[in-house]
């Protein structure tokens, strides 16, 4: 334990009280009690903090509490002074001991099981569909929650400064000199066009005091559901970042260590509650920082080989790969949005194409959950073409910045077909429609077994729509949904000869 001589007999109390070592990290000590933390914030000062004077401590403390308990109510409790006795013993300063000097100060919370926290949930593999959506939903409504930052800043400045440190970490931590240096070049490469677009999006909204450092260690479950915790208190300008920047840091640790199609879920789900697919425009980016992070700290650590996977996933992230738009289609129930799940991770870039569902956006445009009911009236013409305006226009978006896009709707309107097509055109991209059809016995079965989905058809409405023209449009690929690793396969080939042709 590396303690500061100024607080060892603090921290040997601490320890004594909780029965055993602390928890180390290079700025703080977490003595873990039988229900109870304790956080004690090290008397250190280093590049980006200064913690050495006790009255520092004690803001930085309280700080930390301000933010993150409204996140995690009951799980952040207190900060409590740490004084000497009337009998010369260390004690809590409250009760008889209230108003005696603090010798330190510490943040009391609640304890929470080892394997509550994320990233053991990842490790351990069980991290699953609906851990994955409820992360995002938290996420989600934690950043709908985070106070507007001030806009007088440069957000393209400040993530060249975050570049520059990041680099000089790397090495200073021994990473390879000739690696760091071709990161950085391609890093820059990368952030120069981005001042327009995260000046826009900071006048928008999207740049405020957000996290900052939320990465999967520091989500756990708390009550049942996740919950972030350890916003970063200590720096407000280096957590007053644009929200993709701050969802980057939990979607990189998701694809390096759960996978990408859990990074891909996760994003997704997050764009279908928030509605910023904008974000994708700079992941490359926003990615490649947070893994350049866990690379230098990696190898700080002496951790060799996991810095390494970091630095090479930190050069991946900025090498372009090819855009597209696909437009899934069918009746309901040929399983476009399990294919367009299954489809996403592998297509373009990382963490996968945005996957745009016309019955996320409309439950969006309702203000309400994507597993909500809508009622009949929200299925009007007018909602409709809402719906799908912003469906073309968010994938012609994402797919001008580079970020492959899927549209998955019925298309059976011709003009719905159209448009999509006119976006991918419009952004220089190849356009690819891929056409479902499964037996009207199979398509009905699944709708009447359908449970907590977004998709509100029923089998009358598959019905009615089966009655009509439903037929495969010219250029589409049609693609037999009755198996879905078939159609999985089928899709995959079909996108492949689109972008090599």
């Amino acid at each position: 334990m590396s303690v500061p001589p100024e607080q060892a007999e603090v921290a040997a109390w601490l320890a004594r009280l909780a029965g055993a070592a602390p928890v180390e990290t290079h700025i703080s000590l977490v003595f873990l009690g039988a229900d109870t933390a304790w956080k004690l914030k090290k008397a250190v000062r280093l590049g980006f903090l200064d913690f050495t004077a006790l009255a520092d401590r004690h803001r930085f403390a309280l700080r930390e509490l301000e933010l993150n308990a409204p996140a995690a109510p009951g799980l952040y409790r207190d900060v409590v002074a740490v004084v000497r006795r009337a009998d010369g013993a260390l004690g809590f300063g409250e009760g008889a001991e209230a108003g005696r000097p603090a010798l330190d100060w510490v943040l009391r919370m609640a304890r929470v099981p080892a394997e509550d926290f994320l990233d053991r949930i990842v490790a351990a593999g069980r991290f699953d569909a609906t851990l994955a959506d409820a992360v995002a939903d938290t996420v989600a409504a934690y950043h709908a929650r985070c106070p507007q930052a001030a806009t007088g800043s440069d957000p393209a400045a400040a993530l060249i400064q975050v570049m520059r440190g990041n680099a000089a970490a790397a090495r200073a931590a021994g990473l390879p000199a000739g690696e760091v240096a071709a990161w950085e070049q391609a890093m820059a490469t990368a952030l120069a066009p981005l001042g327009p677009w995260l000046a826009a999006r900071a006048q928008a909204g999207f740049l405020r005091r957000a996290h900052g450092d939320l990465h999967l260690g520091n989500l756990c479950l708390w009550q049942g559901r996740p919950v972030p915790f350890d916003a970063l208190e200590f720096d407000e300008a280096m957590a007053s970042i644009d929200l993709g920047y701050d969802l980057a840091f939990l979607l990189m640790d998701l694809d390096l260590q759960a996978g990408r199609a859990w990074a891909n879920r996760v994003m997704n789900r997050y764009v279908a509650r928030t509605g910023d697919a904008g974000l994708a425009r700079g992941l490359p980016a926003f990615l490649s920082q947070r893994a350049m992070v866990r690379a230098h700290v990696e190898a700080a650590r002496g951790h060799r080989a996991a810095a390494e996977r970091y630095l090479a996933a930190a050069l991946a992230y900025l090498r372009p790969a090819p855009a597209l738009v696909i437009a899934i289609g069918g009746l309901p129930g040929t399983g476009k949005s399990t294919l367009a799940r299954a489809l996403a991770p592998q297509l373009g870039r990382a963490p996968g194409a945005l996957v745009l569902r016309s019955d996320e956006i409309r439950k969006r445009l309702h203000g309400v959950a994507p597993e909500a009911r809508l009622p009949a009236s929200a299925y009007a013409p007018g909602v409709s073409a809402r719906v799908f305006a912003q469906l073309t226009a968010t994938a012609g978006e994402a797919a001008a910045g580079g970020q492959a896009a899927i549209g998955d709707a019925t298309f059976l309107d011709p003009g719905h077909r159209a448009a999509i097509a006119a976006a991918a055109k419009a952004a220089g991209v190849t356009f690819l429609g891929l056409w479902l059809e499964a037996p009207l016995a199979a398509l009905e079965a699944r709708i009447a077994g359908r449970t907590g989905d977004a998709s509100d058809a029923t089998v009358a409405v598959l019905r009615a729509a089966a009655s009509g023209d439903h037929a495969a449009p010219a250029g589409w690929v049609r693609i037999d949904a009755t198996d879905a690793r078939a159609a999985l396969a089928a899709a995959l080939a079909a996108a492949a000869r689109a972008v090599g042709g």
